[in-house]
C-alpha cells in the first residue's frame, strides 16, 4: 500500500491552482523569496528562470518544491504568509487563515472558514460608478482597446517602472497579454485602490488617454 504524501504536500496540492492564478501576477518576485529561502536547489531555480511564461514559472515552482518534500512545502507556505508576499498579493489573504504550525502533524485547521477567490472578490458586486474591485475580465476589455502606447500609459498614467514593463514584454509575445498582464500587474500593487474608477481616471488623463466609448464602461453599475 502506498505511502500517503505528508500533509505539507497534501495542502500545497490541494492550493496549486488558486496559487498559480494569484502569483503568476508576479512569478519573478515568487522566485527570488523562493531562492532566498533556500526552497530550491540550484538547478532547480535555472529551470524555473528559464520558462517563458509567468504562469510556468509558478507551476515548475510548486512542482519542485512540493518535489523536494514537506520540508520544502512547508516553508512556501511559511513564505506566502509572509508580509511581504501578502503585500504583493492581496488574494493571498486566505492563507492567513490557514493554521500553518498545525500542518506538520497532519491536521490541517483554519482560524475561520477560508473563503474561495470568488467570496475575496465576487464577481458581481453592487457598487456606485466603478468604486468595486476592477475585474479581470474588465481589465482584459481594457487591454484589446490600447495600441502603440502601452508602454507610456504604463510607466505615465500607471507608474510602472521600465524594468517591471520591459519584463512584461519579454514575458508576454502577444501584444493583448502583455498589456492585460500590465494592468493586472497594476491592479495587484494598487490592491484595494485598483477600482474600475481609478483605473478609468488614470486612462482619461494626459496625452495616452484612451477615447471615452472605450472605458466608459468601467464606470456602469453591476
Amino acid at each position: 500500500m502506498a505511502e500517503e504524501p505528508a500533509a505539507e504536500i497534501q495542502l500545497l496540492r490541494s492550493l496549486k491552482v488558486k496559487l498559480i492564478e494569484i502569483l503568476s501576477a508576479d512569478a519573478d518576485f515568487v522566485l527570488q523569496h523562493a531562492d532566498s529561502r533556500c526552497l530550491l536547489s540550484v538547478h532547480g531555480y535555472q529551470q524555473v528562470k528559464a520558462c517563458r511564461f509567468p504562469s510556468e514559472k509558478v507551476t515548475d515552482l510548486l512542482d519542485l518544491i512540493i518535489q523536494r518534500g514537506p520540508e520544502a512545502a512547508r516553508g512556501l507556505l511559511k513564505l506566502l504568509n509572509e508580509p511581504a508576499l501578502q503585500e504583493t498579493f492581496p488574494m493571498l489573504c486566505f492563507i492567513k487563515d490557514l493554521d500553518i504550525n498545525t500542518v506538520s502533524s497532519g491536521i490541517i485547521k483554519r482560524k475561520r472558514e477560508t473563503p474561495d477567490l470568488q467570496e475575496i472578490i465576487p464577481s458581481k458586486q453592487i457598487c456606485k460608478k466603478g468604486s468595486c474591485l476592477v475585474q479581470e475580465k474588465q481589465l482584459m476589455t481594457v487591454a484589446r482597446t490600447i495600441g502603440r502606447s502601452w508602454r507610456e500609459i504604463g510607466r505615465l498614467a500607471l507608474e510602472i517602472s521600465t524594468v517591471k514593463i520591459e519584463q512584461i514584454e519579454e514575458d508576454n509575445s502577444i501584444h493583448v497579454e502583455r498589456v492585460f498582464a500590465m494592468l493586472r500587474y497594476w491592479s495587484t500593487c494598487q490592491r484595494e485602490k485598483a477600482t474600475a474608477a481609478n483605473l478609468h481616471l488614470l486612462l482619461s488623463q494626459g496625452d495616452w488617454a484612451l477615447p471615452p466609448e472605450s472605458i466608459d464602461f468601467l464606470l456602469e453599475m453591476k
